[in-house]
């Protein structure tokens, strides 16, 4: 099976795909006013968690969702969700699409498509209206980050900041931070659980194959002992409100 099936499996009974819980998510996403008849883009949209909760709060707003490989629960999902022809999917590479400007964009847990975090707060920028606003999520070190960390995730030190970096990062590419959420060590649990969970569930219970359950149970193993044991209580994650600052439109008496 290839990386893509195996995250779908993966993520059957959590599809926010990162450490954050759906009451979360909503609070989040209730800091958002776009103006009504707005558009919304998520970049590198992945389940449509995010941006089929905003469309079904807010039913005068459309949205695009663009992802290099769109799952096949995608369908069910938007069908499930009511919002009809409010939103479109996109298969394509979000590094190169252009599809003009949007009053909200999307990007959470995406930044290894844009390499980095800089290159994901650049696509941001390119996609927003002036006096947009946008969701971030991206992760950081909680702590030093540990050699059995480092190899787990197979990175390097330098390759997230701290937190106060990562804000840092954030205001330099002129935005300001809003409201924001770190994921807690029972939103990552919940999450690497799941993600293992689901595998196992699949492998015993579903595979077709003997090589299948095999893969399957393998690749749960190995993700479950790379988290424990290695960037657990280290590796945090930060979703945040992005406000681009429009110049003030002053008016004379």
């Amino acid at each position: 099976m290839d990386r893509a099936t195996l995250a779908d499996i993966a993520h059957r009974r959590h599809p926010v795909a990162a450490p954050v819980g759906v009451d979360r998510l909503r609070e989040l996403l209730g800091w958002l006013a776009p103006p009504a008849g707005g558009r919304v883009l998520d970049l590198g949209s992945g389940y449509g968690v995010w941006l089929l909760e905003f469309l079904t709060v807010r039913e005068d707003l459309t949205g695009v969702g663009i992802d290099l490989a769109l799952p096949e629960t995608l369908a069910e999902a938007t069908q499930e969700s009511g919002v009809g022809d409010r939103v479109r999917w996109e298969q394509a590479d979000a590094t190169g699409w252009d599809g003009g400007l949007f009053d909200v964009v999307l990007c959470v847990g995406a930044s290894h498509a844009f390499d980095g975090l800089a290159g994901t707060l650049a696509a941001v920028r390119q996609h927003l209206r002036p006096g947009g606003q946008a969701v971030l999520g991206d992760t950081f070190w909680e702590t030093t980050p540990t050699p059995a960390a480092l190899s787990a995730l197979e990175a390097a030190a330098d390759d997230a900041p701290d937190l106060p970096g990562l804000l840092t990062q954030v205001e330099q590419a002129s935005f300001e931070p809003g409201f924001g959420h770190v994921s807690t060590v029972a939103e990552w649990d919940d999450y690497e659980w799941s993600w293992a969970a689901s595998l196992v569930d699949w492998a015993l219970r579903e595979a077709p194959t003997a090589a299948d359950r095999e893969q399957a149970l393998s690749v749960a193993r190995e993700h479950r002992q790379q988290w424990l044991a290695g960037y657990r209580r280290v590796l945090g994650f930060a979703t945040l409100v992005l406000h681009d600052i429009a110049p003030l439109q002053e008016t004379r008496p």
